[in-house]
């Protein structure tokens, strides 16, 4: 499980969204003293806002301004890196493969290759749009904590 500490920006209906500051990822990376990302977000001190799902007991206990751990699963990370990366990729190969078999122009093979890399887009989206509140692979809430550092909740996994 990965494990973000973050400030409570927004509720919503079915969520909340966490503003995090992008530490924890590069404190276990074996590249982190190399790294560019890790020296752009020391130096800039970068947030990302992100939504995590919580149930609707969470959602009353909540408020703006709240510190929350959210976590997600290391496999969802992979596979949505790759999903996200080579599902798109790989339409475009098969566009490319399919245009170059029907049409000689390259002009023709071209339009394939991003007609295939449109439609994996959209596979993306589609499939991040129909996951949206699956707990499985969306962030969600382990523990959180009042402004006053006093723990109010802990959910053990």
């Amino acid at each position: 499980m990965i494990k973000e500490t973050g400030k409570v920006i927004s509720i919503d209906t079915d969520g909340i969204w966490v503003e995090t500051i992008q530490r924890s990822a590069c404190q276990s990376c074996a590249a982190e003293k190399g790294c560019g990302q890790s020296l752009i977000a020391k130096a800039t001190g970068k947030t990302t806002s992100i939504r995590a799902l919580a149930d609707n007991n969470d959602l009353k206990s909540l408020k703006v301004d709240d510190q929350v751990v959210i976590g997600i699963p290391e496999n969802v990370v992979v596979t949505g890196t790759l999903l996200t990366y080579f599902l798109p990729l790989l339409l475009m190969i098969i566009g490319v493969l399919i245009s170059s078999k029907l049409f000689v122009n390259d002009s023709f093979v071209a339009v394939g290759a991003l007609a295939g890399l449109v439609c994996g887009g959209l596979l993306v989206r589609l499939h991040s749009h129909l996951n949206r509140i699956n707990t499985d692979v969306q962030p969600t809430i382990l523990e959180w904590s009042c402004p006053s550092h006093h723990r109010i909740n802990t959910t053990t996994l």
